[in-house]
């Protein structure tokens, strides 16, 4: 039994002593080998550029996500900029559409202005009653500005010229027009192509039509859709030869010698903005335009 023990006591002494030797050898071997030792600097040299490669990829991500958010910051400040200029370019695109509307009414309203023989002053309107029975539109031209009582009204749409109506009271600084389609509104007329004479009055709504009578049943056939009904220019209470409507309908009534006519109104009057009211007992002063 005791045998047994130094033998393995032995052996484990062996063992200690192959490994401190191994050690030894290494080490020794570290110190007078060069190869050894640049081989453990590379190693670490390797450990320490994978460290920092990878600390740079961290910092790198961390930088373009960075970068990445600033520039979606930047692209939103750019896109808000941009939608804003837009909102303004089509604002000033809608200005511009406008402006040159106005300018192509007011121009068409100068030139009418100048070709009419008999003064006329330029008004723009500013209130309207549309749907009363007894209707009124009021103008910003008054007594100073030479406006009178039943002075007859024109107005220039698309380039033509139609009758609005006629002035009914006067102030100083405003007045008020009695439209065609109002039922105290009575014009001579004539067919403009038959030159048969009638009477036209309102029925009291803008969106009504005129009505024309005292057109003789015997005309009939030479009446059409469209015919251009004017004013007669009897009585001086409006020019002559200015558009009042066109014809809509005809109804012929068995009983009744004349025809019963519908007319549009020449004018829009939902879309009237400026009119000429007309002086028919002065001329025109063409070298004061």
């Amino acid at each position: 039994m005791s045998a047994k023990k130094n033998h393995s006591f032995y052996i484990a002494v062996s063992e200690v002593l192959f490994i401190v030797f191994f050690l030894f050898s290494a080490i020794m071997l570290a110190f007078s080998s060069r190869s050894f030792v640049l081989n453990f600097k590379q190693i670490g040299f390797d450990v320490l550029s994978a460290m920092e490669n990878g600390i740079h990829y961290v910092i790198s991500g961390v930088n373009n996500n960075i970068n990445a958010i600033k520039q979606m910051s930047k692209l939103k400040e750019d896109y808000e900029a941009l939608t804003e200029k837009l909102k303004n370019y089509e604002f000033m695109q809608r200005s511009n559409v406008e402006i040159r509307r106005e300018n192509e009414r007011l121009r068409a309203l100068l030139d009418y202005s100048v070709s009419l023989d008999q003064k006329n002053i330029p008004a723009h309107i500013i209130g309207r009653d549309m749907e009363g029975l007894y209707s009124a539109i009021t103008i910003d031209r008054g007594s100073i500005h030479g406006i009178k009582k039943n002075m007859p009204v024109i107005a220039i749409q698309g380039g033509n010229p139609g009758i609005v109506g006629k002035v009914v009271s006067v102030g100083h600084y405003t007045s008020q027009i009695m439209p065609v389609y109002d039922i105290k509104c009575t014009i001579s007329a004539r067919v403009k192509n038959t030159r048969d004479i009638g009477l036209v009055t309102g029925k009291g709504s803008y969106s009504s039509p005129l009505k024309l009578q005292y057109i003789r049943k015997r005309v009939l056939d030479e009446l059409h859709f469209g015919d251009i009904i004017v004013t007669s220019g009897e009585n001086d209470n409006y020019l002559e030869d200015i558009p009042i409507g066109t014809i809509s309908k005809i109804t012929v009534v068995d009983y009744d010698s004349s025809l019963n006519i519908d007319l549009t109104p020449a004018v829009d009057f939902l879309r009237l903005e400026e009119v000429l009211v007309v002086d028919q007992n002065e001329l025109n002063d063409r070298e004061g335009l």
